[in-house]
């Protein structure tokens, strides 16, 4: 078998949007990928509201720890494919530094969620949906991870 596709996933935080996307992808294909996420700024823990509504699709996020895009490039890590999943500009997402093919596809922050822990709860399902919409169904002008392991 062809050496895994390397991809990382960043955030700002690494503790919500590029956490679902890493465990969603590895649920999907991540017999054709080598999967990680990272933060700028990574938080203490993964926003508890990501980790219950991953644990109601089966996806146990409770001992992750959010990580740095900075350790991982000291460690000399590369990868094939970095996706910035951040909402804002792709200017205020961090980029990884290397020889990559760089996406944006952003998505709303979990952490920015308002309302009843209910409508909390909520808005961070359509998110945890959304991207995997995204990763199974992708627009054209974003990576597409069935097309890359068809190669």
């Amino acid at each position: 078998m062809a050496s895994k596709i390397k991809v990382l996933f960043i955030c700002q935080h690494n503790s919500g949007r590029s956490q679902i996307a890493e465990a969603y992808l590895r649920e999907i294909y991540g017999e054709h990928f080598e999967i990680e996420s990272a933060g700028l700024e990574p938080a203490e823990v993964i926003n508890p509201l990501v980790v219950a509504v991953m644990q109601e699709v089966g996806l146990d996020l409770s001992k992750k720890k959010p990580q740095s895009i900075f350790e991982l490039f000291k460690q000399g890590k590369v990868y094939g494919h970095v996706v910035t999943v951040c909402h804002d500009s792709e200017s205020k997402c961090p980029l990884f530094p290397g020889i990559t093919k760089r996406w944006h596809w952003p998505f709303p922050d979990p952490a920015a969620v308002k309302g009843t822990h209910a409508e909390k709860l909520a808005a961070v399902r359509n998110i945890r949906d959304a991207i995997k919409a995204w990763l199974l169904n992708p627009p054209e002008d974003t990576i597409d991870f069935k097309r890359l392991i068809q190669k």
